[in-house]
C-alpha cells in the first residue's frame, strides 16, 4: 500500500508565499522566518518549535537540530539569506518581545503551538493564491524535492531530513521520476 505524497510547492509558488508578508509588523516576520526555514532546511514541525537560539550559529549559518528520540542530533546550514533573515528576527524578538531561549515563540514568549502554525501555513497559502494543500509536512517534502533536484544525490537528502533509513527518503526519487518521465514524454515531440 502505497503512502499519499504530499503536495510541493514550485519555486514560483514558494515565491508567492513568502510575498504575503508585511514585515512591518513583527509576528508577519516571524511567520516569514518561520517557513523560509522551513523551506530551506526541511525541518519537522516539532524541531522547528523547539528550536533554540543556543543551537543557531549565525556566524557560520549552521544549525544544530535535536531530535527528540535519544536526543541526537544533526548539523544543517542555511543559505546567507535565511541566516540574515534568522539574525534580523533574533534582534526584534528581543527588541520587542523580550529575551527567549525559542526561537519561535508567541509576543508572551510561550512556545507556538503546532495547530496555530499550522492554520498560519494554511492561511498564507491561500492569500497566495495556492491551491494546494499545504501543511508543514508539505514544505518538508518541497525542501527534499529540491534538494533531491539540485544535488541528484539521494545520501544528502537522507542526512539533511535525518533519516535513519534510506527507504524512508526514497519517496523523493518518485516525485523527480515523475518530473524525467514528462521531461521525456515531451523531448523531441
Amino acid at each position: 500500500m502505497s503512502k499519499k505524497i504530499p503536495d510541493i510547492l514550485t519555486l514560483d509558488e514558494q515565491e508567492k508565499l513568502l510575498d504575503q508578508f508585511n514585515l512591518r509588523y513583527i509576528t508577519p516576520q516571524r511567520n516569514k522566518t518561520m517557513i523560509q526555514l522551513l523551506l530551506n532546511t526541511g525541518l519537522r514541525l516539532s524541531e522547528m518549535s523547539n528550536l533554540k537560539w543556543k543551537d543557531i550559529y549565525l556566524m557560520t549559518g549552521q544549525i544544530k537540530v535535536v531530535e527528540g528520540k535519544g536526543l541526537k542530533y544533526r548539523m544543517l546550514w542555511l543559505n546567507e539569506d535565511t541566516t540574515q533573515m534568522l539574525g534580523e528576527w533574533k534582534q526584534r524578538q528581543f527588541k520587542e518581545w523580550g529575551k527567549s531561549d525559542y526561537v519561535f515563540t508567541t509576543r508572551t514568549l510561550k512556545l507556538i503551538d503546532g495547530k496555530a502554525i499550522r492554520t498560519m501555513i494554511k492561511t498564507y497559502s491561500e492569500k497566495a493564491g495556492i491551491n494546494k494543500d499545504i501543511t508543514t509536512h508539505s514544505l518538508r517534502h518541497t525542501f527534499a524535492s529540491d534538494l533531491l533536484r539540485n544535488t541528484k544525490n539521494i545520501r544528502i537528502v537522507q542526512k539533511a531530513l535525518g533519516h535513519a533509513d534510506i527507504s524512508s527518503t526514497q519517496i523523493y526519487i518518485h516525485i523527480v521520476d515523475d518530473e524525467l518521465e514528462e521531461a521525456m514524454k515531451s523531448f523531441r515531440s
